[in-house]
């Protein structure tokens, strides 16, 4: 399982940037605020991810990835759980893997096998399987918001979600 310490904290937080998102580098052992599956998964609370040296970067990306999906004020007010629909998590699953290939040494492939390891579990049975074969609508999510390539859904846009019409 890849983790921070693998990769070094600069280039996810200069990811987590582009989006206007900030990550928090917690000290090794120390609890890390807004866990959901708890320590040492990565966590939120508003704007800030929350991660340590042990956490594993697909942790560092779904949870990011959760905030990247939402409306700026639903993202502001989160803390601990951002999930909001089937809809919006299968997009948050889809934007992490885009997501993985613009990190140094991580690359889709490597986090779909650790998404695997640590029980996502997909109806074809594996991350790579889905995603390849069943995430159209994960992928259109992100293309209707702008939040991956509209023409294919195979990249980040560095988007985020406008604020809601008055």
């Amino acid at each position: 399982m890849q983790t921070l310490h693998d990769i070094g904290f600069a280039a996810p937080a200069a990811l987590l940037a582009r989006y206007g998102l900030r990550l928090q580098v917690v000290d090794d052992g120390a609890p890390i605020p807004g866990s959901f599956w708890g320590e040492p998964e990565a966590g939120l609370i508003g704007e800030d991810v929350f991660a340590r040296a042990d956490t594993p970067v697909h942790s560092l990306l779904h949870e990011a990835a959760h905030l990247i999906v939402q409306p700026r004020e639903r993202r502001i007010a989160v803390h601990t759980d951002a999930s909001d629909s089937i809809a919006e998590e299968d997009a948050t699953c889809a934007l992490q893997i885009l997501l993985a290939d613009e990190l140094p040494g991580v690359g889709r492939q490597h986090l779909m096998a650790d998404m695997d390891a640590w029980g996502y579990t997909f109806r074809l049975g594996s991350a790579q399987a889905w995603f390849e074969h069943d995430a159209e609508d994960a992928l259109a999510f992100l293309g209707e918001r702008g939040l991956a390539q509209a023409a294919t859904a195979a990249a980040p846009s560095w988007q985020l979600l406008p604020p809601p019409h008055p």
